[in-house]
């Protein structure tokens, strides 16, 4: 999908527009009663819910169950829920009634502005979401982690991110691939825009010096030294782990991996380490975007999934994978299997706020990327 809107105009544009679609949604001052919603829900038709992870089937599944709502789940890439639902709507064929989107520079840019989506806060839980998750509604914040393989080392041999620019990593840093992964740019912005000092002192801290660079920010120096140090790309974060954590390694590797591949060391023996104290940040955060369509004949049940999601019961097949839900009353089990609510406080997190910014500065991100990589 070719960006629609750029620069100042466009993020004013969308700002515009955001507001005004959001203006009929429910807030919390507004009557609720969620017993009138599942009797209203239980008299339409089924739902199908797109997310980006295959977990979604089963929530849809215990969804049904537990109200007799119908529901179905299905797993599909957050650039082809963006291509699906803009032309469902176009074809005046809604298939997706709600969509938890992983890419929310592209909800925040095309699917809200241009009314082919609208967010709903559930009001009975506006009180335990945080402001900055409201609007639109972000129902769970996902990490991608720095790992290591825990049977060659007792500890993350990396303890500052800069370290992995050095020839001793040189080939041996796996990560998927930021051209065909957009979180990943995504990413780069957010560090430049919220973390760029932090970047910058972790240099120092590593090599004694302060960073001289000709580039335009500390993450740039960073992501150029990444680039430029030949790391292992790959279509997925299945390949990525698989390069860390596989048993029987002589050659360590380093990787970027999402916290739900920590599943796989009990799985399939595999040996993923979280790098905990990985200076300035343990990994990152992206958000997953819950919203429901304009045009869907399902509009209460869709509700009632959302609120549904919101809950620990909900989430509970995504927590276990270190997926995080927004809802401060629900917290990650016990048995994650990655660690990372240990580490949280360590981890960047995702700004909403700035996701317009993250949407107008991909290509420049890409194309940095692609001038600086080298095998």
């Amino acid at each position: 999908m070719k960006r629609i809107m750029t620069g100042g105009l466009g993020r004013l544009l969308c700002a515009t527009a955001i507001a005004a679609t959001l203006g009929g949604a429910a807030r919390a001052e507004e009557p609720f009663d969620l017993n009138a919603l599942i009797e209203a829900a239980k008299k339409e038709k089924p739902i199908t819910v797109y997310d980006s992870t295959g977990k979604i089937v089963e929530m849809a599944k215990n969804f049904a169950a537990k109200y007799g709502v119908g529901a179905e789940g299905a797993k599909v890439k957050a650039s082809a829920q963006l291509e699906m639902i803009i032309r469902e709507a176009r074809a005046n064929n809604i298939q997706g009634d709600v969509s938890i989107i992983s890419d929310a520079p592209a909800a925040m840019a095309q699917l809200i502005p241009l009314g082919f989506v609208e967010s709903w806060l559930p009001p009975d839980m506006a009180g335990n979401i945080p402001p900055e998750y409201q609007d639109p509604l972000t129902v769970v914040t996902s990490a991608n982690v720095w790992a290591y393989n825990s049977e060659l080392f007792d500890k993350c041999p990396v303890s500052n991110i800069w370290e992995l620019t050095d020839p001793k990593w040189k080939g041996k840093v796996a990560m998927q691939d930021p051209l065909g992964k957009a979180s990943y740019v995504d990413w780069f912005n957010q560090m430049a825009s919220h973390g760029d000092g932090e970047v910058k002192a972790a240099y120092k801290a590593l090599y004694g010096k302060d960073l001289e660079t000709g580039e335009k920010s500390a993450t740039a120096a960073w992501v150029k030294a990444l680039a430029a140090n030949a790391p292992l790309l790959t279509d997925a974060d299945a390949a990525a782990a698989e390069a860390v954590g596989a048993p029987g390694q002589k050659e360590p590797f380093m990787g970027l991996v999402s916290s739900a591949k920590f599943r796989d060391n009990a799985e399939k023996g595999m040996k993923l380490g979280l790098c905990k104290e990985l200076k300035p940040w343990v990994g990152w955060l992206y958000p997953g975007v819950g919203l429901i369509t304009k045009g869907t004949n399902s509009p209460n049940a869709a509700k009632l999934f959302i609120h549904y999601v919101m809950t620990a019961e909900g989430i509970a097949p995504q927590a276990i994978d270190g997926k995080m839900s927004t809802n401060k009353e629900v917290s990650l089990p016990a048995d994650e299997p990655s660690g990372i609510g240990a580490v949280l406080d360590d981890i960047l997190p995702y700004s909403m706020a700035t996701s317009l910014d993250d949407w107008d500065a991909r290509e420049t991100w890409q194309d940095f990327w692609r001038v600086n990589y080298k095998k």
